[in-house]
């Protein structure tokens, strides 16, 4: 098993465990959270957890095994599942929140980040680029202008640089386990109508609703997972050196 659920009390507690690979997640993995979602909402918990086995929070998507389709629409899947998800749900990182990491930090409602915790979208250095939900999450949870940097120039970003703004609080996966038995104590009710508010108002950006350009931006994204450059992103970064990209 590469996800462990575990529980206390109304805290459900979601934990990818693929250290070797520094919890990068491929098809089976994020099927294994989605499950997990889905005995989370069963049982109704009031707070659920989602973190990694050090040294990371997940390092991205495990490249040997990601593709336009399946594994795309399956982790587009599971970042709206924990949206719909009734409790609160809490990103508890430590160490690397790198591209796919960095959208299920984003998925959550908070996010408690370790000081050694860095966040990042690196598409641009793989010659890949991400759906429009992410892009619209980004820039709704760390605001245009991180999102901006994150998308656009695919460095990492600090915790502590972050704090205020997409980063909550500063602690440790303990104290997040803390945070997450306070928050299990308000009012469901209240949180689940506050929730439901926030991800229905969100959905109107991240479904294009407002934007009559959705198509042209779904156009391009597919354009550069269909691109020579995307081949040779993937093969740079298994053979690790740096891309050769031509723009096509």
């Amino acid at each position: 098993m590469a996800v462990h659920l575990t529980w206390n009390a109304d805290v459900c507690s979601i934990r990818i465990d693929r250290p070797d690979k520094r919890n990068a997640v491929d098809l089976a993995t994020l099927h294994e959270i989605a499950a997990a979602q889905s005995e989370a909402a069963a049982k109704r918990a009031r707070v659920i957890v989602l973190s990694g086995e050090p040294p990371a929070f997940c390092s991205g998507a495990d490249l040997g095994g990601v593709e336009l389709g399946e594994f795309t629409d399956t982790l587009l899947s599971v970042l709206r599942g924990f949206g719909e998800l009734g409790g609160i749900t809490l990103a508890a990182v430590e160490g690397a929140a790198l591209g796919a990491g960095s959208q299920l930090a984003a998925a959550c409602d908070l996010r408690m980040a370790s000081a050694n915790a860095r966040f990042g979208v690196p598409a641009a250095k793989l010659g890949l680029a991400v759906d429009t939900w992410t892009v619209a999450r980004l820039g709704r949870e760390a605001g245009w202008s991180v999102a901006r940097r994150m998308l656009i120039t695919g460095e990492a970003i600090a915790a502590a640089d972050l704090l205020g703004g997409f980063i909550h609080r500063l602690g440790s996966w303990s104290e997040a386990m803390e945070w997450a038995e306070e928050l299990s104590a308000l009012a469901p009710l209240t949180v689940k109508a506050h929730k439901l508010a926030l991800e229905r108002l969100f959905s109107l950006v991240a479904d294009g609703a407002e934007n009559p350009s959705i198509d042209e931006v779904e156009r391009a994204r597919l354009a550069a997972w269909e691109s020579d450059d995307a081949i040779e992103g993937r093969a740079a970064f298994m053979e690790k050196r740096a891309p050769r990209f031509r723009g096509q």
